[in-house]
């Protein structure tokens, strides 16, 4: 055998384990995502926590345990550090999620508070949105997340109230606020000058089962032409030599 046909046969057969892993790697991303389902709607159904359960939570290490959980707080809000991040879109619109720390009651603890998404001026998209920030003590319902749902972003962040992305730490740190490790995405009807319209948390699983055909399609593409020009071409031109003798 020559190392010509050695080398290829070891690249083929690399190909194919590389693209079955990668397949089975894909589903096994599949069912991660979709454990994470059943438990975002086993926590869903659970009752929501108010402000005294919330700092508990928090207080005990056991934020993992309460991302997206439903919350009903009430507090006052810290206008003075809106942030407005933008580029974000809402309904096909784009526009800013509008973002505003929440000082609980009772506790004192700081929470920042998606309160919504607010559209761009037709005329320059550098004007703040008109948003009512009321003064008095408010109530707020919404669900536990992780973080703003990033987007892409060019360079380092501005410090002003208009950015693409926020970094909850350095946030705190720039503010000089205790903020929470979660975020309060607010739900309800559309308020205030914004609209909450948000997707509901999906597993994204259907990108993972095409990935997964894509790459199991490939192994068996590379199987099928190994087979065929290694073992079945050969195979019949030494049948066919044999007949012509």
């Amino acid at each position: 055998m020559s190392w010509r046909r050695l080398v290829l046969i070891a690249a083929a057969l690399a190909g194919i384990v590389l693209t079955a892993r990668l397949g089975w790697w894909q589903l096994t991303r599949a069912d991660e995502k979709l454990a994470w389902q059943a438990t975002v709607a086993a926590r869903d159904r659970l009752p929501p926590l108010d402000g005294a359960a919330l700092t508990a939570e928090l207080a005990s290490g056991a934020a993992d345990a309460i991302v997206q959980r439903r919350v009903r707080l009430q507090g006052s809000w810290l206008p003075a550090q809106t942030v407005y991040l933008d580029n974000r879109m809402m309904r096909h619109r784009s526009g800013f999620y509008v973002l505003t720390p929440l000082r609980l009651r009772p506790g004192g603890t700081v929470v920042l508070v998606q309160r919504g998404w607010a559209p761009h001026d037709a005329r320059d998209r550098g004007v703040l949105p008109a948003v009512e920030t009321p003064v008095d003590e408010v109530a707020v319902a919404g669900r536990l997340i992780a973080r703003p749902p990033p987007t892409f972003a060019l360079g380092q962040e501005s410090a002003g109230p208009i950015r693409q992305n926020l970094d909850l730490q350095a946030y705190g740190r720039e503010t000089g606020l205790a903020l929470a490790p979660l975020v309060v995405q607010e739900l309800g009807a559309a308020s205030h000058g914004l609209e909450r319209d948000w997707p509901e948390p999906g597993s994204g699983v259907e990108t993972n089962y095409g990935y997964a055909v894509q790459w199991f399609s490939l192994c068996a593409l590379i199987a099928g032409l190994f087979f065929w020009f290694q073992v079945v071409r050969p195979l019949r031109s030494s049948r066919h030599g044999r007949a012509a003798r």
